[in-house]
């Protein structure tokens, strides 16, 4: 005896159905008949509503096979699979392919694809179903089924073309009327297309044929490709009514077409603030401030770029052996989200090496310190939306600290439905001044196990949502959560290299890059002149301490330019600092100094900005160039002593244990014209924003744990 499983059918109302009825979350049934053609239910309600019930989908969601013929009975009927199908998994709901004629003129073949990643037929020949199992290239996973064109049934042979986990295509062919003739055997039925240079098919999209011998396919980082025929296809051919097949070749290239670049790579270009000719014509980004726009990219020397993904052999191997080793140090969530902006100008919160929460807040015209208790050590603070700051203890508990009508609360998110222990948030909030709240606000984690976590805020409807990872490394953080486009994560991974995933398409991409380059495990930062201009860069450090940038123009797409470092004998020790002005940011250097990257005149150049002290040496420029000889403007204090709250009655005297350098701690921004930095002795200094490139040392603030005494504490509570 078998057991059939119940199913919830709720009543879909439509506008002049009984709105009471709508809103009541239980209808209860009176009487009921089933329609002559048995195809309709009708049921009589005790309110005395009567409800048509149609076209019920088939009882399962387990991955069988259902059929659904109207003109029988029963209308649904259940294909069960073989002992060999039913080992490579249940199947998967995507769309399938149908040939008809294949092993006769009256036979009917539905492919498929297993959960298993296999192919699989099922055949109706002479009136008898069976299935057929066609298997999968070695070691490769299907992801979809691309359909055949309807002139294609008049060929010899059906080809099927299949989209792999790897982002690679492959062509199966199937000889018509299978075993009548020997001249119509395959030798080998699986041929490799591989993918274009630089990008690899969407897993789990199928492709387009919209042409014999020519199809389109999406590719993991939103452009379009097309495989055909060589003299047949490409970007300047358009569709071709007639042409000689066996002139043909029988040998597939690649052809990629530029999809217009926007907000996460979808329809967005057609926005009313960008102009509907963006619809066909795509983003124009023209030079609207010479001062942040370059006129040429520079490459490593003696390096060319790389065309090409790293093949699957030592170098992949290396590549997922590095991602599996590679251990963060004890101190890494601390020392990258040590600090935290709450309200520009206003308030931001600092995590001490003890774990201890406290809040700097300006308050009736005086600067507190705020302390928030909480049963577990903190690590760092991955985030704030809308008033509510976002933490991580030591034991990896996702907690938000939110003001709950008059009084302050911790919400646990970790113990939320499928919560997860968590290790990195975003790097950046944006200004609170210019965030907009949305229906789809989200923020985005990185967990314990390496996978990325998408954590919908948006009303207060939390939930979590698994993006995973990349194929063969797990994560290591978020170089940038939609500040440099819309709807795109960029991550680094263990192995050092850099990814985006699509939250609209939930599409993974590996952006090239040379096997010789490995990126830091430490976050970035994104600049971007404008809004209305996609022309910008992503900001890194490379594992041996050099700044890197990933620059983006419509001109020449992405590019890699090293930065190095501000002179040999320093290596940068600390994440990036937030973009400034669109062409300015912050890096710490090993000897404790700051040093400010900027553009000025189309040139990158260096300028020491030290720490807050009273300096008294100058420094030089450094110009991508590499010129030493002209004299760099000194960042130096304004009035040192007149804004710092130490006591410098006693410089020298050795009991203050005062370390005015500046610590490896990332820093953050304070207002659009100031940065606040962490010294090694546990104080805070803010530097400003003048004029142009010109920054001065504003104060010192004295924190609750710093091991410097002679500072100056303002009043503490604790909340």
């Amino acid at each position: 005896m078998k057991l059939t499983d119940w199913v919830e059918l709720k009543p879909a109302f439509n506008q002049s159905t009984n709105k009471e009825a709508e809103q009541s979350s239980v209808i209860q049934m009176k009487s009921g008949t089933v329609s002559y053609d048995g195809l309709r239910v009708y049921f009589c309600t005790k309110t005395g509503l009567l409800l048509e019930l149609s076209e019920v989908e088939p009882p399962s969601s387990t991955g069988d096979l259902y059929e659904y013929d109207k003109s029988s009975r029963p209308s649904w009927k259940k294909h069960l699979q073989s002992e060999e199908t039913d080992k490579d998994g249940s199947l998967v709901p995507l769309q399938g392919c149908m040939i008809y004629g294949l092993s006769g003129d009256h036979s009917v073949s539905l492919f498929l694809l297993t959960k298993g990643g296999k192919l699989v037929e099922r055949r109706l020949h002479q009136r008898k179903w069976k299935w057929i199992t066609h298997g999968s290239p070695e070691d490769h996973h299907l992801t979809s089924i691309t359909p055949l064109l309807e002139d294609e049934l008049k060929e010899r042979f059906f080809s099927l073309f299949l989209t792999t986990s790897t982002g690679s295509v492959f062509e199966y062919q199937i000889p018509k009327h299978l075993g009548t003739a020997q001249e119509d055997q395959i030798s080998e039925a699986w041929q490799n297309h591989m993918h274009p240079p630089n990008a690899k098919a969407a897993r789990g999209i199928p492709g387009l044929k919209f042409q014999l011998g020519r199809i389109l396919f999406a590719l993991d980082d939103g452009r379009l490709a097309e495989l055909h025929l060589p003299g047949l296809g490409g970007q300047n051919s358009g569709p071709t009514n007639q042409f000689n097949r066996k002139k043909l070749s029988s040998k597939y290239i690649w052809s990629i077409l530029d999809a217009p670049e926007s907000e996460g790579w979808n329809g967005e270009y057609c926005t009313e603030e960008r102009g509907p000719m963006n619809c066909i014509a795509g983003i124009k980004d023209e030079p609207n401030d010479s001062g942040n726009i370059r006129s040429l990219t520079r490459r490593r020397k003696g390096t060319k770029a790389q065309q090409d993904y790293l093949s699957l052999g030592t170098s992949r191997s290396r590549l997922v052996k590095a991602s599996e080793e590679y251990r963060f140090p004890d101190n890494w969530i601390n020392t990258s989200f040590r600090l935290r902006l709450v309200q520009a100008g206003v308030s931001f919160f600092i995590i001490t090496e003890a774990g201890l929460i406290f809040e700097y807040l300006y308050a009736e015209s005086v600067w507190l310190w705020l302390r928030h208790d909480h049963s577990t050590p903190m690590r760092g603070a991955l985030g704030n939306y809308n008033g509510s700051v976002f933490f991580v203890d030591v034991y990896g508990t996702l907690l938000i600290r939110e003001r709950s009508n008059n009084e302050l609360a911790w919400v646990n998110c970790t113990a939320m439905r499928k919560g997860r222990q968590i290790i990195g948030g975003p790097p950046w909030d944006g200004m609170s001044s210019k965030l907009k709240v949305t229906a789809e606000d989200a923020l985005f984690f990185v967990s314990k196990s390496g996978r990325l976590l998408q954590f919908s805020v948006a009303l207060r409807k939390f939930k979590w949502k698994d993006c995973h990872n990349p194929p063969e490394t797990k994560l290591a953080c978020i170089i940038d959560q939609e500040v440099f486009r819309e709807n795109i994560v960029f991550v680094v991974g263990r192995n050092g290299r850099l990814y985006q995933y699509n939250k609209v398409t939930e599409l993974w991409h590996e952006h090239h890059q040379s096997q010789h380059l490995v990126l830091s495990r430490l976050p970035g930062t994104a600049m971007r002149p404008s809004f209305f201009s996609l022309t910008g860069s992503l900001f890194m450090l490379s594992e041996d301490g050099g700044l890197v940038e990933y620059h983006w123009n419509a001109w020449n797409g992405w590019n890699w330019v090293e930065h190095g470092t501000p002179s040999k004998d320093v290596t940068l020790v600390a994440p990036p600092s937030p973009c400034i002005k669109g062409n300015q940011l912050f890096l710490i250097g090993s000897d404790g100094n700051i040093y400010l990257r900027y553009m000025d005149q189309l040139i990158w150049r260096w300028k020491n900005c030290g720490f807050p002290q009273n300096g008294d040496g100058d420094t030089r420029d450094q110009t991508e160039m590499g010129a030493n000889d002209r004299m760099q403007e000194v960042c130096m204090d304004n009035d040192p002593t007149a804004n710092l709250d130490i006591n410098l009655e006693n410089p020298n005297d050795q009991n203050r244990k005062c370390d005015p350098k500046v610590a490896p701690t990332r820093p953050i921004p304070f207002s659009e014209d100031s940065v606040i930095f962490e010294l090694r002795d546990g104080r805070l200094a803010e530097i400003q924003k003048v004029q142009d490139s010109k920054w001065v040392w504003q104060r010192i603030i004295g924190t609750p744990t710093s091991s410097c005494k002679g500072c100056y504490l303002t009043d503490r509570f604790n909340i």
